[in-house]
Protein backbone atom coordinates (compact mmCIF):
# COMPACT_ATOMS: atom_id res chain seq x y z
CA UNK A 1 0.00 0.00 0.00
CA UNK A 2 1.55 3.32 -0.82
CA UNK A 3 2.05 5.85 1.71
CA UNK A 4 2.51 9.67 0.94
CA UNK A 5 3.03 13.27 1.61
CA UNK A 6 1.94 16.09 0.21
CA UNK A 7 4.23 19.41 0.78
CA UNK A 8 2.14 22.43 -0.52
CA UNK A 9 4.12 25.38 -1.81
CA UNK A 10 2.38 27.90 0.37
CA UNK A 11 3.23 25.73 3.58
CA UNK A 12 7.32 25.50 3.08
CA UNK A 13 9.36 27.24 5.73
CA UNK A 14 10.58 30.74 4.66
CA UNK A 15 13.42 33.29 5.09
CA UNK A 16 13.57 36.28 3.83
CA UNK A 17 17.38 38.06 4.10
CA UNK A 18 16.52 40.81 1.64
CA UNK A 19 18.96 39.46 -0.52
CA UNK A 20 17.82 36.44 -0.09
CA UNK A 21 14.84 34.56 -0.48
CA UNK A 22 14.33 31.29 0.70
CA UNK A 23 11.91 28.52 0.79
CA UNK A 24 12.09 25.57 2.63
CA UNK A 25 10.75 22.10 2.29
CA UNK A 26 12.35 20.71 5.06
CA UNK A 27 14.12 21.83 8.37
CA UNK A 28 16.51 24.05 7.86
CA UNK A 29 18.12 27.02 9.74
CA UNK A 30 15.68 28.90 11.66
CA UNK A 31 12.71 27.03 10.11
CA UNK A 32 12.20 23.77 12.30
CA UNK A 33 9.11 21.12 11.78
CA UNK A 34 9.91 17.91 13.16
CA UNK A 35 7.36 16.89 10.89
CA UNK A 36 9.27 18.21 8.16
CA UNK A 37 12.98 16.87 9.22
CA UNK A 38 13.99 14.44 5.78
CA UNK A 39 12.47 12.98 3.25
CA UNK A 40 14.38 9.22 3.50
CA UNK A 41 18.18 10.18 2.67
CA UNK A 42 16.98 13.94 1.46
CA UNK A 43 17.66 16.31 3.81
CA UNK A 44 17.50 19.58 2.03
CA UNK A 45 15.29 21.10 -0.47
CA UNK A 46 15.65 24.78 -1.01
CA UNK A 47 13.77 26.77 -3.29
CA UNK A 48 16.34 30.21 -3.05
CA UNK A 49 16.30 33.46 -4.86
CA UNK A 50 19.39 35.37 -4.68
CA UNK A 51 19.57 39.14 -5.86
CA UNK A 52 21.95 40.46 -8.12
CA UNK A 53 25.66 40.59 -6.98
CA UNK A 54 24.63 38.80 -4.09
CA UNK A 55 24.84 35.19 -2.67
CA UNK A 56 26.79 32.89 0.24
CA UNK A 57 29.93 34.00 1.05
CA UNK A 58 32.51 31.30 2.07
CA UNK A 59 31.11 28.20 4.68
CA UNK A 60 32.14 24.57 5.44
CA UNK A 61 30.15 21.30 4.87
CA UNK A 62 31.21 17.58 5.50
CA UNK A 63 29.47 14.31 4.82
CA UNK A 64 26.79 15.66 2.81
CA UNK A 65 26.26 15.42 -0.71
CA UNK A 66 25.20 18.78 -2.71
CA UNK A 67 23.45 19.25 -5.53
CA UNK A 68 22.60 22.65 -7.34
CA UNK A 69 20.24 23.23 -10.48
CA UNK A 70 19.70 26.50 -11.22
CA UNK A 71 15.99 27.40 -12.29
CA UNK A 72 16.96 31.23 -13.26
CA UNK A 73 20.09 33.06 -13.62
CA UNK A 74 23.44 31.87 -12.51
CA UNK A 75 25.55 30.81 -9.73
CA UNK A 76 29.24 31.34 -9.11
CA UNK A 77 31.21 28.85 -7.25
CA UNK A 78 34.34 28.63 -5.52
CA UNK A 79 35.69 26.37 -3.13
CA UNK A 80 38.65 24.87 -1.56
CA UNK A 81 39.65 22.07 -3.71
CA UNK A 82 40.62 24.88 -6.10
CA UNK A 83 37.25 24.63 -8.55
CA UNK A 84 35.98 27.85 -10.05
CA UNK A 85 32.89 27.92 -12.15
CA UNK A 86 29.83 29.44 -13.18
CA UNK A 87 26.72 27.36 -13.21
CA UNK A 88 23.85 28.61 -15.68
CA UNK A 89 20.60 28.08 -15.84
CA UNK A 90 20.80 24.13 -17.84
CA UNK A 91 23.31 23.06 -15.58
CA UNK A 92 24.19 20.57 -13.02
CA UNK A 93 26.41 20.52 -10.08
CA UNK A 94 27.23 18.01 -7.28
CA UNK A 95 29.70 18.52 -4.76
CA UNK A 96 30.82 15.71 -2.14
CA UNK A 97 31.88 17.20 0.85
CA UNK A 98 33.27 14.48 2.46
CA UNK A 99 35.97 14.46 4.81
CA UNK A 100 35.33 18.70 4.57
CA UNK A 101 35.20 21.46 2.11
CA UNK A 102 34.89 25.05 2.28
CA UNK A 103 32.72 26.51 -0.80
CA UNK A 104 31.43 30.45 -2.04
CA UNK A 105 28.36 31.08 -4.06
CA UNK A 106 27.61 34.22 -5.58
CA UNK A 107 25.15 35.43 -8.24
CA UNK A 108 27.62 36.95 -10.88
CA UNK A 109 25.16 39.17 -12.65
CA UNK A 110 24.54 42.63 -11.42
CA UNK A 111 21.34 43.53 -13.18
CA UNK A 112 18.99 39.90 -12.77
CA UNK A 113 18.20 37.63 -9.59
CA UNK A 114 19.11 34.12 -9.57
CA UNK A 115 16.86 31.23 -8.48
CA UNK A 116 18.47 27.90 -7.58
CA UNK A 117 17.32 24.54 -5.86
CA UNK A 118 19.80 23.45 -3.38
CA UNK A 119 19.20 19.65 -2.43
CA UNK A 120 21.27 17.83 -0.12
CA UNK A 121 21.70 14.39 0.88
CA UNK A 122 22.80 12.22 3.05
CA UNK A 123 25.71 10.25 1.86
CA UNK A 124 26.06 5.95 1.86
CA UNK A 125 29.73 6.36 2.30
CA UNK A 126 31.23 8.73 4.94
CA UNK A 127 34.35 10.51 5.30
CA UNK A 128 35.16 10.10 1.59
CA UNK A 129 37.43 12.17 -0.41
CA UNK A 130 35.40 15.77 -1.32
CA UNK A 131 35.08 15.99 -5.49
CA UNK A 132 33.10 18.22 -7.98
CA UNK A 133 30.89 17.33 -10.50
CA UNK A 134 29.40 19.76 -12.92
CA UNK A 135 27.46 19.34 -16.17
CA UNK A 136 25.26 21.00 -18.16
CA UNK A 137 22.57 19.26 -19.48
CA UNK A 138 21.01 18.41 -23.17
CA UNK A 139 17.42 19.82 -22.85
CA UNK A 140 16.35 18.28 -25.93
CA UNK A 141 16.29 15.04 -23.72
CA UNK A 142 14.18 16.64 -20.95
CA UNK A 143 10.89 17.70 -23.64
CA UNK A 144 8.07 15.26 -22.88
CA UNK A 145 10.89 12.90 -21.21
CA UNK A 146 11.75 11.78 -17.53
CA UNK A 147 16.00 12.59 -18.59
CA UNK A 148 18.36 11.30 -16.24
CA UNK A 149 20.74 13.91 -14.20
CA UNK A 150 21.76 12.19 -11.45
CA UNK A 151 22.91 8.68 -10.35
CA UNK A 152 25.30 6.55 -8.19
CA UNK A 153 26.85 4.84 -11.51
CA UNK A 154 30.13 7.31 -12.67
CA UNK A 155 29.71 6.28 -16.06
CA UNK A 156 25.97 6.79 -16.18
CA UNK A 157 23.91 9.61 -17.64
CA UNK A 158 24.27 12.90 -15.44
CA UNK A 159 25.97 13.51 -12.68
CA UNK A 160 26.86 10.76 -9.96
CA UNK A 161 26.70 11.03 -5.89
CA UNK A 162 27.52 8.74 -3.11
CA UNK A 163 24.41 7.67 -2.81
CA UNK A 164 21.84 4.81 -4.09
CA UNK A 165 19.82 8.24 -5.65
CA UNK A 166 18.62 8.50 -9.64
CA UNK A 167 17.18 12.72 -10.25
CA UNK A 168 15.04 12.65 -13.28
CA UNK A 169 13.92 16.16 -14.78
CA UNK A 170 11.87 16.53 -17.75
CA UNK A 171 8.81 19.32 -19.30
CA UNK A 172 6.01 18.28 -20.60
CA UNK A 173 3.12 19.36 -23.08
CA UNK A 174 -0.50 19.24 -21.49
CA UNK A 175 -1.80 15.80 -21.17
CA UNK A 176 1.16 13.96 -21.93
CA UNK A 177 1.47 11.21 -19.27
CA UNK A 178 4.72 9.47 -18.64
CA UNK A 179 5.31 5.79 -16.02
CA UNK A 180 8.56 6.43 -13.38
CA UNK A 181 9.36 2.95 -12.28
CA UNK A 182 11.44 3.20 -8.77
CA UNK A 183 14.99 2.11 -9.50
CA UNK A 184 16.16 0.35 -5.99
CA UNK A 185 13.51 -1.44 -3.75
CA UNK A 186 13.19 0.58 -0.62
CA UNK A 187 13.42 3.72 -2.36
CA UNK A 188 10.70 6.36 -2.79
CA UNK A 189 10.24 9.14 -4.79
CA UNK A 190 10.47 12.95 -4.18
CA UNK A 191 8.70 14.73 -6.85
CA UNK A 192 9.21 18.46 -7.08
CA UNK A 193 6.71 20.91 -9.36
CA UNK A 194 9.20 23.53 -10.93
CA UNK A 195 6.72 24.89 -12.79
CA UNK A 196 3.10 23.98 -14.13
CA UNK A 197 0.32 22.04 -12.70
CA UNK A 198 0.57 17.80 -13.04
CA UNK A 199 -0.59 14.73 -11.18
CA UNK A 200 0.65 11.98 -9.50
CA UNK A 201 -1.41 8.75 -9.31
CA UNK A 202 -4.27 11.22 -9.50
CA UNK A 203 -3.30 13.38 -6.82
CA UNK A 204 -3.33 16.98 -7.90
CA UNK A 205 0.13 19.27 -7.76
CA UNK A 206 0.57 22.82 -8.96
CA UNK A 207 3.94 24.88 -9.02
CA UNK A 208 6.44 24.43 -6.21
CA UNK A 209 4.63 21.64 -4.55
CA UNK A 210 6.68 18.36 -3.05
CA UNK A 211 5.31 15.11 -3.16
CA UNK A 212 6.35 12.23 -1.57
CA UNK A 213 5.79 8.53 -2.22
CA UNK A 214 6.83 5.16 -1.04
CA UNK A 215 6.15 1.48 -0.93
CA UNK A 216 5.11 1.28 -4.42
CA UNK A 217 7.02 0.29 -7.54
CA UNK A 218 5.89 3.24 -10.16
CA UNK A 219 4.21 5.98 -10.79
CA UNK A 220 1.91 7.85 -12.81
CA UNK A 221 2.77 11.54 -13.89
CA UNK A 222 0.25 13.49 -16.22
CA UNK A 223 0.75 17.16 -17.27
CA UNK A 224 -2.51 19.33 -16.53
CA UNK A 225 -0.70 22.53 -18.62
CA UNK A 226 1.75 23.20 -21.23
CA UNK A 227 5.50 23.32 -20.08
CA UNK A 228 4.87 21.11 -16.96
CA UNK A 229 8.47 21.17 -15.37
CA UNK A 230 9.14 18.51 -12.43
CA UNK A 231 12.10 16.96 -11.18
CA UNK A 232 12.04 13.44 -9.88
CA UNK A 233 14.29 12.20 -7.20
CA UNK A 234 14.46 8.83 -6.37
CA UNK A 235 16.29 8.04 -3.04
CA UNK A 236 16.76 5.38 -0.24
CA UNK A 237 14.01 5.69 2.53
CA UNK A 238 16.47 4.47 5.46
CA UNK A 239 19.84 6.36 6.28
CA UNK A 240 22.51 4.34 6.44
Amino acid sequence: MENIVIHKANTRGTADHGWLKANFSFSFANYHNPERMHFGVLRVMNDDIIAAGMGFGTHPHDNMEIITIPLDGALEHKDSMGNGKIINYGDIQCMSAGTGIEHSEFNPNKDRDANTLQIWMFPNKKNVVPRYDQLTLDKTKSKNNLQQILSPNIDDDGVWVHQDAWFHKGVFDKDIATDYTIKRKGNGVYLFVINGDITVNGHELNKRDGFGIWDVEKINIQAKTNNAEILVMDVPMTIA
